[in-house]
């Protein structure tokens, strides 16, 4: 089997694994929906007392808190991916067998990331995004290049995502247990990555300070393009950008580790 056909059977297998978990897939979509109301609402608040806050209208609000459920575990902003397993087998020292497998590392969990997010982007992405659609007048795109542009900029997102994730869980390999790490890294895009609030609304060199940082090209950065407010090349460069640099400094980490594999718990 070559390379590309190899990877491309991990990632298929990530979105089966995914799939076969449809009670927890149905009582996300409905968190994901149930908390989408909670935001519109506070939303609503919000831009009644101040019209176009951020550089949106009401509309793009709505379509921001709506589009942004959909894309939650697509982009895995609050964790729930891969990252606990790695850092699982490290600590047990399972990692070993991983390093002897024929396959890149960096590659395989990406591959099956990769695999991971499809399935969330259509199994718990639609739904909620479509009720949203039905109950609030959003500000969705009509043109279908509009919609590619903002599925490349959510490409983007997931490898970053995946970038950031793979750096924190390869960190249990100094600190044996890489759960809190992985806590703050959750925190870190919970307040960075847009989730809550739009980056926009961040007042001065705040607001500079984490529209520049790369959790923002996890959801940020797909919404601005989504909704017309940022040019898709340039958000792609930067998005691109951070996933050059995150996944660079991912294989150096990844290299200083394997040299130094503790083998835990038998």
């Amino acid at each position: 089997m070559g390379a590309g056909r190899l990877y491309a059977a991990v990632a298929a297998g990530g979105f089966r694994r995914y799939a076969t978990y449809r009670t927890a897939t149905a009582a996300g979509v409905f968190t994901n929906t149930v908390f989408g109301l909670i935001l519109a609402y506070t939303y609503l608040a919000l831009w009644h007392e101040r019209p176009h806050l951020g550089g949106y209208d009401e509309g793009q609000a709505l379509t921001y808190v709506w589009t942004g459920q959909a894309l939650l575990m697509t982009v895995s902003a609050m964790g729930g991916g891969f990252e606990d397993e790695l850092i699982e087998r490290i600590r047990t020292g399972d990692i070993a067998i991983d390093l002897y497998r024929p396959a890149d590392l960096q590659l395989w969990w990406l591959s099956a990331d990769a695999g991971r997010a499809l399935f969330h982007l259509l199994g718990r992405g639609v739904v909620p995004l479509v009720v949203g659609a039905l109950l609030f007048p959003l500000a969705l795109p009509t043109s279908p290049l509009t919609w590619l542009a903002f599925l490349i900029a959510v490409g983007f997102g997931v490898v970053v995502s995946f970038a950031i994730r793979f750096v924190v869980a390869l960190c249990a390999f100094w600190l044996l247990d890489g759960a809190g790490v992985a806590q703050l890294s959750w925190l870190l895009a919970v307040f960075c990555s847009g989730m809550l609030l739009p980056l926009n609304v961040f007042p001065g060199a705040l607001g500079e300070i984490v529209r520049v940082l790369p959790w923002s090209a996890l959801l940020q950065a797909p919404l601005d393009v989504l909704l017309g407010t940022a040019d898709p090349l340039s958000t792609y460069a930067f998005q691109g950008a951070w996933a050059v640099v995150l996944l660079a400094a991912g294989r150096l980490v990844q290299s200083a580790a394997t040299r130094r594999v503790v083998v835990q718990g038998g």
